[in-house]
């Protein structure tokens, strides 16, 4: 009978196609994981991996084990919660990486009715870039992440909140500009841009919404709006960033959508084949029956 501590370590180097990394995730050695799917290997008669020299790939017994695996663990685990008496306290921590967003909100709501049925249960926010939220995904730092799509990372599962953020121009709030409802997408090649940094480095390609990013003027860039705002009062230039991140009220500032609309779907990752805890298990159910 196959160990379902052995599905789990299946699981890590299925995600990570490589045995070091599987081994960090995992806390264990290189070694003694080697070992491990190796006994497993030889327990199922079968070859589960082609192994390179920089990744494994799994065989076609590798990918049928990939998926009843996961399915075991699930009934594992969905068998245990049945068990659980209706008046047991669910605690524990949820970490939650969250890009900068006006969904947050949403996240926060759901927690609201969460909280008041799992008082025990704590939340923790981790708010940083696309990138810093993956990274902490990756190493198991946040339990998952509220990130911008489309996205292409594998090693992540993603489950679509059906919300979006629609982008526009932050600007001075005495600019000609200003006087617009909206600013046209042809207006973007001729003004000075702070663009956020992912953006201008390419990994959140404006090309998804027909911009040509190579025409565009970028004077500076950002990781987080809130030092930019400083950049465009004093007429550095406009700062693409999303609706309803920077209270304008109070300072020289204003925002424009842009026409036609820019936008882009918001998504809850998590990383793939995870084992969650009671209280993330659950967190994460609710926000799904929310997106349904």
């Amino acid at each position: 009978m196959i160990e379902t501590r052995l599905l789990h370590y299946f699981l890590a180097i299925a995600r990570e196609q490589n045995i070091t990394r599987a081994a960090e995730t995992l806390h264990l050695t290189q070694s003694t994981l080697s070992k491990q799917m190796m006994d497993l290997e030889r327990q199922l008669g079968k070859q589960l991996f082609i192994r390179g020299k920089r990744r494994l790939t799994l065989t076609e017994e590798g990918n049928f084990l990939r998926n009843k695996a996961q399915e075991i663990l699930e009934l594992i685990g969905s068998t245990e919660s049945a068990f659980h008496t209706e008046g047991e306290i669910l605690s524990g921590d949820i970490t939650i990486g969250c890009g900068e967003t006006a969904a947050m909100d949403r996240i926060a709501a759901v927690y609201q009715t969460f909280h008041r049925q799992h008082p025990e249960v704590r939340l923790h926010t981790f708010s940083g870039d696309a990138d810093s939220v993956l990274e902490r995904l990756d190493k198991g730092l946040v339990d998952m992440g509220l990130l911008l799509g489309p996205i292409r990372q594998e090693r992540f599962d993603y489950l679509n909140i059906h919300q979006k953020d629609t982008f526009g121009l932050l600007m001075p709030r005495d600019c000609p500009l200003a006087k617009q409802d909206a600013i046209g997408v042809e207006q973007l090649g001729s003004l000075p841009l702070i663009l956020a940094e992912q953006t201008f480095s390419g990994r959140q390609d404006l090309d998804w919404f027909g911009v040509d990013s190579a025409a565009l003027q970028v004077v500076a860039t950002y990781n987080l709006i809130y030092n930019a705002t400083f950049l465009v009062e004093r007429g550095i230039g406009y700062a693409l960033c999303l609706e309803g991140l920077v209270n304008t009220q109070g300072r020289d500032l204003a925002f424009r959508p842009i026409e036609p609309e820019l936008s882009v779907g918001l998504y809850i990752a998590t990383k793939k084949y995870q084992t969650f805890s009671p209280a993330v298990k659950a967190f994460l159910e609710q926000i799904r029956e929310g997106a349904r």
